[in-house]
């Protein structure tokens, strides 16, 4: 956007920005409604509208002020804000609506501009008898004449006219507060003097309210300002406050110059205030013209922003991007659609609906401004350091009111306008390959919360009975093989989590270093592909040994302590096992639990059965065999399969093994219920395993413990001899380890 939307000559101050707010500001609503309001809800009331009104402003206008001091707002102005902050999927939909609220707020302008002439249609029809009624006789003029100003003359023009109108607007205003009346004679000031039977708060709040949302319309010249850091703080803070202020010395006005009735009745009573009565129409031409001129300045450059980051397709990006290369890139294609929208809506003479969800638009905008400047409080990201700060209580109190206002109003259109702002997100988000949105919004704030999380569980106590694995796994073998990875995935899901670590032989180089980046990037493909909470790196490193020795030393994605590992075999390749023995003391040095998968072709079957092999000499690894089966039944891959444990045991042992089964489930070392368990007598013509060959023949996997007693007796051999079931998984608990399930 930088080299498309750089002014040649960008030159203008704080000034028009805050002129461009304030004349938008002090707009069609303060001289033809705001009386009605006051005359409807009092003093007190109006004073009301106006401060929950400012909770909405105020807060943007500094959140707008501090994110401009921290980097240079270029052209597009508010959407330049938000789609750098919220990336240009999300930038680009509340774009899109913003610029139709600005572009349609141009045809409001010119229509009560127009009614600024009803004394001259009055006296036209008196004296003449033209019977003129119908006012687009001057809306439709003066819309064209209007937008042919601005495209031929430019930015600068605009503004010399928007001076001159800004000078009798506020003229208007003096002879307003110098007026007086009959009505203030010998009266009281009555702080809720109103008429009998008012309109409820919130219909008239919803009335009023676009009255105080011009305080953003300076933003949008950001392209053209000499100096944004400076000028968008000072204008538009300055703006919002004056704004605010005057309107609550208007409302004190009308309290004490007219009584209720009159208020209501009479859309022109300021001309019946005013020392000179026919400076209101005057005045309210000047207002509605100038906020046009706003509009117009504003609308197109908001366009002419979002076509120079490619929303639209290549071409009509390309055609309305483009602006007048001897005027400064004006935005003139941008201009034309403008026009041509704005002179539509003035046509269609009534456009009360649309207003409505317009003003939701803005709404939608402001609340997306104070939501960047409160996350951006708490991702706490070194490169945001504005000069002008707000407090995250404030941008957060700015957020919620607008969406509380929004449904106040008319949650019927708050639903509509969220749902479109949704549709055009959708829309845009499959068409661009940029697919940053929502996750760039919280990214910071997600950092910043981990952090804080895992600081938490890493200090809390550590010897808590709601035990959870926590398994790092390291292997070479990860595009060969998914098996294990599929069994982190798994225990990760919910219940556990899990660091998968790939292995890289070598020594640490630039090409070794290029070749884990690569790599890891294959993995988090992979792992996003298939929905995993497996947290996913690569680790360069001479031997396996010195790989595994780092990898248990390092922290757990979860805060918490790494407490298992995961070895990997495959079944029909004998040659994968001894890489396993040679490290098992390493690890088991660092008092891990011990988990060795061994994979088959099967690759977990169907996932409908895990069968459990309990041994008498087993009952150490007992219940972390049982733990870890139904961490795994927790992902919904698993989801409709059965636990079934199978003990083996020698006849003359058959009374003291149950009762000792028995006791540990009573006691709750044993997390199963009786049912799912099978006894089996072992004969002495026939080994465990041949019985485990027989009964898991089907089962999706088997699940066996082992003693390091064994692994130093038997070596490979304990893991071999299983040829006739599928995917085997090895359990060896840490000694002494109590799981107990409370």
């Amino acid at each position: 956007m930088a080299a498309t939307l750089a002014r040649k000559r960008a030159t203008l101050g704080s000034a028009p920005v805050f002129l461009t707010a304030i004349s938008t500001i002090l707009g069609a609503i303060l001289f033809l409604r705001f009386g009605w309001a006051v005359g409807n809800e009092g003093f007190g009331g109006t004073l009301g509208i106006i401060l929950l009104a400012h909770c909405v402003t105020i807060p943007t206008a500094m959140a707008i002020s501090e994110i401009a001091t921290n980097q240079r707002v270029e052209g597009g102005g508010e959407y330049f804000i938000i789609s750098r902050s919220f990336g240009l999927n999300i930038g680009g939909s509340i774009g899109l609506a913003l610029f139709l609220s600005q572009a349609i707020s141009l045809a409001f302008y010119v229509i009560a501009f127009a009614e600024a002439f009803s004394p001259v249609f009055d006296w036209l029809n008196q004296t003449y008898g033209l019977g003129l009624h119908d006012k687009r006789l001057v809306s439709i003029p003066a819309i064209l004449i209007l937008s042919a100003l601005v495209l031929k003359r430019g930015a600068n023009q605009g503004i010399n006219a928007l001076y001159v109108v800004v000078g009798v607007l506020f003229i208007s205003l003096i002879m307003f507060f110098a007026g007086t009346t009959e009505y203030e004679a010998g009266q009281t000031f009555d702080f809720m003097n109103r008429v009998e039977n008012p309109l409820p708060f919130f219909i008239v709040f919803a009335i009023v309210f676009p009255a105080f949302t011009g305080m953003t319309a300076g933003v949008g010249l950001s392209g053209d300002l000499k100096d944004p850091r400076k000028s968008i703080p000072i204008g538009t803070l300055g703006g919002t406050l004056a704004g605010m202020i005057v309107y609550i010395f208007i409302a004190y006005k009308f309290t004490v110059s007219a009584n209720p009735d009159n208020l209501i009745g009479d859309q022109l009573i300021m001309s019946d205030i005013a020392v000179w009565g026919p400076i209101i129409p005057i005045g309210l031409a000047a207002a509605t013209i100038s906020s046009a001129i706003g509009s117009i300045l504003v609308a197109p450059r908001t366009l002419q922003a979002i076509a120079s980051d490619k929303i639209f397709p290549n071409r009509i990006s390309e055609w309305l991007a483009r602006g007048k290369p001897d005027k400064n890139n004006e935005p003139f294609n941008a201009g034309l659609i403008t026009g041509a929208l704005a002179l539509f809506f003035v046509a269609m003479g009534n456009i009360n609906s649309v207003a409505r969800i317009i003003s939701m638009f803005f709404m939608v905008t402001y609340g997306a401004i104070c939501l960047i400047s409160f996350l951006q409080y708490f991702a706490a990201d070194p490169s945001y350091r504005p000069s002008f700060r707000s407090r995250w209580y404030i941008s957060l109190l700015g957020a919620v009111m607008t969406i509380y206002i929004m449904f106040k109003m008319d949650s019927v259109y708050a639903f509509l306008s969220i749902a479109v702002m949704v549709i055009i997100y959708v829309i845009i988000t499959k068409t661009k390959h940029d697919k940053e949105g929502l996750a760039k919004i919280f990214q910071g704030v997600i950092f910043q919360l981990s952090r804080k999380l895992q600081v938490f569980i890493q200090t809390a106590e550590k010897d808590s009975d709601n035990w959870r694995p926590s398994m790092i796994c390291i292997s070479s073998d990860s595009f060969k093989r998914m098996s294990a990875f599929n069994l982190m995935r798994w225990i990760s899901h919910r219940y556990g989590f899990g660091t998968y670590i790939h292995y890289i032989n070598g020594y640490f180089s630039r090409d070794t270093y290029r070749t884990s980046k690569s790599e890891l990037k294959r993995l988090i493909n992979v792992s996003e592909k298939i929905k995993s909470n497996v947290y996913v790196d690569t680790m360069i490193s001479p031997s396996l040994t010195s790989a595994i020795a780092q990898a248990i030393q390092l922290p757990s994605v979860s805060g918490k302590d790494i407490n298992m590992i995961l070895f990997e075999f495959a079944k029909d390749q004998p040659a994968t096992i001894p890489p396993i023995l040679e490290n098992f003391n390493l690890v088991r040095s660092a008092e891990f639990d011990i988990a060795i998968l061994g994979s088959s072709d099967r690759n977990f079957g169907i996932k409908s059965r895990i069968h459990i092999w309990l041994k008498p000499t087993d009952m150490e690894n007992s219940p972390l065999m049982i733990l870890m089966s139904y961490v795994i039944l927790g992902h919904p891959e698993w989801g409709d399969a059965e636990i079934k444990i199978f003990t083996v045991f020698p006849e003359e042992q058959l009374t003291d093994y149950e009762n000792e089964l028995k006791a540990n489930i009573k006691e709750g070392r044993l997390p199963i219920s009786p049912r799912n368990i099978e006894l089996i007598i072992q004969k002495e013509d026939i080994s465990i395993k041949s019985i485990v060959n027989q009964k898991s023949r089907d089962a999706d996997l088997t699940v066996l413990g082992f003693r390091p007693e064994a692994l130093k007796q038997m070596g490979e051999g304990l893991f071999m001899g299983l040829d006739d079931i599928g995917d085997v998984l090895f359990i060896n608990a840490h000694q002494g380890k109590e799981l107990v399930t409370g």
